[in-house]
């Protein structure tokens, strides 16, 4: 079971380019519809990569801050639960925690993990300070998206619960760590390309990196 944090964000320029984006969010003040496309009131401006069935809503590890304020002091008081743009924080899980396949419940909906995020330049922009996002992505502080199994309502105070584990399937932390070693066995990469509910898009990076090896393997040899 765990403790979380519930926020939603309308649509905001970013300081300095403009562009629109959904990455600052507020906490929650009252129950929240949870469907397949994520939360009721909460918006994101690109929908390639935020949002949609297989990102529908973002957890971010609240212990990753002291990470990252630990790497970028300056910004510690703005380094707080929701400021990278997530739905959900919590300090009682990290990727090494949720598998593929586990099955959780939050309020009367049920959620799957699908992939973790793919940090991106918003961030960077978002705190005026370049080189965060590639530190979140070589530190594996990423957090993840879950798919929405079944919508429902979500209260603030609500926690997760571990409804139907997936004991023994690699953990998230497994397999960001396996896709970023530097020649990892092709057949473990397709291992965990095959484990249930991994996003589409995940998938396909996965297969076409244990493809590149493969194909590579020989000269690799000589």
């Amino acid at each position: 079971m765990a403790t979380v944090s519930l926020f939603i964000g309308d649509l905001r320029p970013l300081p300095e380019s403009g562009r629109p984006t959904g990455i600052y969010k507020q906490p929650a003040t009252g129950p929240l519809d949870l469907g397949g496309e994520g939360f009721a009131g909460d918006h994101q401006a690109d929908r390639r990569v935020h949002g949609g069935p297989d990102k529908a809503v973002h957890l971010y590890p609240a212990a990753h801050y002291a990470r990252l304020a630990g790497r970028f002091p300056d910004l510690t008081d703005r380094l707080v639960p929701g400021s990278l743009g997530e739905n959900l924080s919590t300090p009682d899980l990290d990727e090494g925690d949720v598998r593929f396949g586990d099955v959780w419940r939050l309020g009367t909906a049920r959620l799957q993990l699908s992939q973790p995020r793919n940090p991106c330049w918003k961030i960077d922009e978002r705190f005026g300070c370049e080189g965060m996002a590639l530190f979140i992505a070589e530190h594996g502080l990423t957090g993840w998206y879950w798919r929405v199994l079944a919508p429902g309502r979500v209260v603030p105070g609500d926690r997760l619960e571990l409804e139907s584990p997936a004991a023994g399937r690699p953990t998230l932390a497994d397999a960001m760590a396996l896709l970023q070693a530097h020649r990892p066995p092709a057949g473990e990469l397709e291992h965990i390309a095959a484990q249930p509910g991994i996003a589409d898009g995940w998938r396909r990076k996965i297969l076409q990196r244990a493809g590149w090896l493969r194909d590579h393997a020989a000269g690799r040899s000589t």
